[in-house]
């Protein structure tokens, strides 16, 4: 009997009988956007880190148009050592002078002791260009130096170049050992070759089409190179995911019954497949709050990842179903000897689940307890701007900003540069003279025009101590109203400020459109806002090991990494954006399982039981693949891709082990048919969906 399905059901029962004509459309997808992946590398850039429409980068504008580019993005040559600095001083002006990027050479700026100058290549094109000169230029500069004096290119440019070349390599050693690790878990969770390899699939087709796209999208706006990161993190984890709870349900109605592959295909996509849409579309929903941070690298990010899920999801509920209508029985190739055709419902994690319904208690409050207990420290948590410290310290640009430190004062690589009309230069001077944030002020240099003056301040403190962003708000206040303050440690604080203003907004609109979703896939006002906040305890929970690690310096040593003291300001906003969708991908496989034994029994203990025999072990599979995949991005690299593998790598693992595995069954259990309740009023608002099928 062919089983009645609905819209995605009909779409795989369709892709079933039209494998050639899928197959051959994401060929051209693949092959069309795929061309362009391996060059969005090189046409990525680490600029971005601004807030749009601040003042910071108001004055960068003005002072590149006015003072020959001498802004937060012109190139920064150190010149360092005891010999005669002036032959290299000389070699560094001809190479920037002859790049036609470089708008204007500054004089030098040399130290008391004559050991140390600065010169300055003013920007004449936008920072993301900057930074490309800054790569294509970093290794003449450097041979410009002799045995007694070397030449480092430091500043913004220098240190996104230098952290863009430390990431890709960091990237590539953690692909290099996540690929094989990920292949042998999914050998282990599907016993089959053949279906182990079809999460790659995904993941591959959705890396190919979001990286294609990123680097045609970058032609025409900034892309930050984390782009490219979050892409191919968030293609592994969800097309393994999705890949997972798709093949687990089809090798359990194509096996398990004697049914046509086409129908097998059909019950599957109308089951598994409708969780994978409302997964999928959750993410999406999740991440797209971080566009309201308003900064070109935080919306290019988002951007990424969101490209990557939309392809990997695509892919799933389109070419997915028609490879396994190809392949048939032969999903099942290559199998381990223990492998059971059709074995859908776990005989393991139905015991479990049988064990939490005998003492929901024990469990559920034990689990509550430990998530509690780590999220406590999150209260504490500090955030600041990236540092000079996520740089390896072998880098010119380290080793250059260092130096200068060391010449004219700790503050000096985050001088401000303050623009003020002509007529108020004396009060301008006062006023930062005046400023105890202020070591030194440069007298201001008048435009051509003799409209503007800019004055360079030295802070007292190094660029990245919370002491600079108080000295910046005091300006702002002290200062002539027309002022504007700028220089990159400026931007950093506008940053950081735009991140800080904007941070509760972006948690409240992803917990409320998190709510809503659920609320439409499982028509339960109960459970979905009980799923939003067991999702939101495990975050908390994340973020209070984050502090550990990363503020306090726990396991420094064993990670290989430098504590700046804080979490990056980007980490609250964007790590709570993903672990949040993260989290929900386990909610919606949970539940909708759930769900669909609800609607067909009726009986609460069924739901649950049912539901996590169903489910649990391609949740429990899905995290371990996460877990590894995330973990391997914390073991090479410089510290902000350490900060992403290991806050998303412990947020997976307590998520599926304490959360989704323990308390979340238990509160099925606890509230029984409450859960699953639904007032007649809004049955009436809510579209009528059902994860089953007749």
């Amino acid at each position: 009997m062919t089983p009645t399905v609905g819209p995605l059901g009909r779409l795989g029962s369709w892709t079933a009988s039209h494998i050639r004509i899928v197959v051959i459309g994401w060929a051209v997808i693949a092959i069309g956007l795929g061309v362009f992946a391996p060059r969005a590398e090189h046409a990525l850039s680490g600029a971005g880190w601004e807030a749009s429409g601040s003042e910071s980068v108001a004055a960068r504008e003005q002072i590149e148009s006015s003072f020959g580019g001498q802004g937060a993005y012109a190139l920064m040559v150190v010149v360092h050592g005891d010999g005669d600095l002036d032959p290299a001083l000389a070699r560094v002006a001809s190479i920037l002078d002859g790049d036609p990027r470089v708008a204007s050479v500054s004089k030098p700026q040399i130290s008391e002791d004559g050991r140390t100058a600065i010169v300055q290549g003013g920007a004449a094109a936008r920072p993301t260009e900057m930074v490309r000169a800054a790569d294509e230029l970093k290794d003449d500069l450097a041979d410009a130096g002799d045995d007694r004096v070397t030449v480092s290119l430091t500043g913004a440019p220098g240190m996104w170049s230098d952290f863009n070349e430390a990431n890709k390599s960091a990237m590539l050693k953690s692909e290099l050992i996540s690929w094989p690790v990920t292949l042998a878990i999914l050998m282990l969770a599907f016993g089959s070759l053949v279906a182990a390899g079809l999460p790659l699939l995904l993941t591959i087709l959705g890396l190919m089409a979001s990286a294609g796209s990123l680097f045609l999208i970058s032609q025409v706006f900034d892309v930050s190179i984390w782009a490219m990161n979050f892409a191919l993190m968030f293609a592994l984890a969800l097309g393994i995911d999705y890949a997972l709870f798709i093949v687990a349900r089809f090798r359990g109605a194509h096996f398990g019954s004697d049914i046509s592959t086409r129908d097998a295909v059909a019950m599957t996509m109308d089951t598994a497949g409708k969780a994978v849409l409302f997964s999928g579309v959750t993410v999406l929903i999740s991440l797209s709050a971080v566009m309201l941070v308003p900064s070109p690298a935080f919306r290019s990010m988002a951007l990424g990842i969101m490209l990557s899920v939309a392809f990997v999801l695509l892919a799933a509920l389109t070419l997915l179903p028609a490879v396994l209508a190809w392949l048939g029985d032969r999903v099942d190739k290559l199998a381990l000897p223990w492998v059971h055709a059709g074995e859908h419902r776990s005989p393991a994690f139905a015991r479990w689940a049988e064990i939490l319904w005998r003492r929901p208690w024990a469990f559920g409050l034990s689990s509550l307890a430990i998530l509690v207990a780590l999220a406590l420290p999150a209260i504490g948590l500090e955030t600041g701007m990236p540092s000079i410290k996520v740089v390896p310290e072998s880098d010119s640009s380290r080793q250059g900003y260092t130096q200068v430190q060391d010449a004219f004062g700790p503050g000096a690589p985050g001088t401000l540069q303050v623009v003020v009309p002509g007529m108020q230069g004396e009060e301008t001077s006062q006023a930062l003279a005046a400023d105890p944030g202020i070591a030194n002020v440069t007298l201001g240099i008048t435009s051509e025009t003799g409209e503007i003056a800019l004055f360079l301040a030295t802070p007292t403190d190094d660029p990245s101590n919370p002491d600079v962003g108080a000295t910046i708000d005091r300006l702002r206040t002290s200062l002539p109203s027309e002022a504007l303050v700028g220089g990159a440690a400026a931007e950093n604080h506008d940053l950081e400020e735009a991140l800080a203003g904007r941070t509760l907004l972006v948690f409240g609109v992803v917990l409320a459109l998190g709510f809503l979703l659920l609320l439409v896939a499982l028509q339960a006002p109960i459970i979905a806002a009980v799923g939003v906040m067991a999702n939101l305890l495990a975050t908390a929970a994340a973020f209070g090991i984050a502090r550990l690690i990363f503020q306090d310096g726990r396991l420094e040593s064993l990670l290989g990494f430098e504590s700046q003291g804080f979490l990056n300001a980007w980490g609250p906003v964007f790590f709570f954006a993903m672990i949040f969708a993260i989290s929900m991908d386990y909610t919606v496989f949970l539940l909708a399982s759930a769900k669909e034994h609800y609607d067909l029994s009726g009986d609460p203990r069924e739901a649950m039981i049912g539901g996590l025999a169903h489910s649990g072990r391609t949740i429990f599979a899905a995290a371990g693949v996460m877990v590894a995949v995330f973990f391997t991005f914390a073991l090479s690299g410089p510290l902000p891709p350490k900060e992403m593998g290991v806050i998303l790598g412990v947020a997976v693992l307590l998520d599926a082990m304490l959360v989704r595995l323990v308390l979340m069954p238990v509160l099925l259990r606890v509230l029984g048919r409450y859960a699953w309740a639904q007032p007649q009023w809004l049955d009436r608002i809510l579209p009528d969906v059902r994860f089953g099928h007749s």
